[in-house]
């Protein structure tokens, strides 16, 4: 079986800076957001996060060529059609429950194949003993619950909801398309709401069997080392060097995360301290709003005295 790491949660909560720091860790490969791989990457043809386009990236090129005899003869469309038929927020109920019809698991074992063959190919190019996919997406972890060698282990990252509502507001360049395009960006009511929705679906996940473990965005910031030997621990791995962080900074390097955040092409020192613009930059109101609306979960998560 291939292990992976599955990085969970909302966008713009540090599930990117968590995939780089992992990804320093010695037995472990960041594979990025494999989710955007199909379009993206294997149809678009964007940049690696080693700064190749992915059609001339030596790694990917590999795990292609193992996993499919060639990225060629993958169905792209295919793909993208069952991510449509089967991988919505809206279809966890369904995902999670032994009610499915047959008719049902098929297209959702399909697709989930799919995944397994392009991870058990990436373990082998990269002879890694753990896979990290920061896809985020509820659904998809659901999903690859169907893949039987698929190893699936998660981490549910969280983050003040109104650190993300505001980080969602910003107007943020993506690298890959020389600057043409810009990030999605969401009112501070949308992204609240989709905060409720994703973090709820990943916290009853382990109700399905797959292992969970929860990761605030402020004590990763925070304790940087002791976050990463926790998760280390999780995945299944030796106690890690991670001497890589040092006063409040990390060393990274490059690698080759498919898609995500601008972040994947960073090579060098990153300052590890935690964004807290939103507490100032946020106007109150909309501060109001987001709280309102996440209040509960807030708590949970312990968030209850945040203003």
């Amino acid at each position: 079986m291939v292990r992976v790491l599955f990085l969970g949660g909302l966008g713009r909560s540090g599930t990117t800076l968590l995939e780089r720091l992992l990804g320093e860790l010695p037995g472990v490969c960041p594979l990025g957001e494999v989710v955007h791989l199909w379009e993206r990457d294997i149809a678009g043809d964007e940049r690696c996060g080693c700064g190749s386009h992915f059609s001339d990236c030596e790694f990917w090129r590999a795990v292609g060529e193992k996993a499919f005899g060639g990225w060629h003869h993958v169905d792209v469309w295919r793909v993208l059609a069952l991510r449509q038929a089967v991988e919505r927020t809206r279809y966890i109920p369904r995902l999670a429950s032994v009610r499915m019809t047959a008719a049902q698991r098929l297209l959702v074992e399909e697709y989930a194949d799919w995944y397994a063959r392009l991870y058990e190919a990436a373990a082998v190019v990269s002879g890694a003993s753990v896979l990290v996919d920061s896809s985020k997406h509820a659904a998809l972890a659901y999903c690859l619950r169907y893949a039987p060698s698929v190893d699936l282990r998660v981490v549910h990252m969280v983050r003040d909801s109104r650190g993300v509502a505001y980080s969602w507001t910003k107007k943020v360049s993506r690298p890959e398309t020389d600057g043409a395009q810009e990030m999605t960006r969401y009112s501070p009511s949308r992204s609240a709401l989709l905060w409720n929705a994703h973090n709820t679906a990943f916290s009853v996940l382990h109700r399905c069997g797959v292992p969970v473990q929860r990761v605030r965005y402020e004590e990763l910031l925070e304790s940087p080392s002791s976050t990463l030997g926790a998760i280390a621990s999780f995945a299944g791995l030796t106690p890690p060097d991670v001497s890589f962080v040092k006063n409040g900074t990390a060393e990274l390097g490059p690698c080759h995360s498919a898609a995500g955040n601008p972040m994947r092409f960073t090579v060098g020192p990153v300052p590890l301290r935690r964004d807290d613009a939103w507490r100032t930059a946020l106007p109150g109101r909309q501060r109001r709003v987001v709280s309102a609306l996440t209040a509960p979960l807030l708590g949970v998560y312990g968030y209850r005295g945040a203003r």
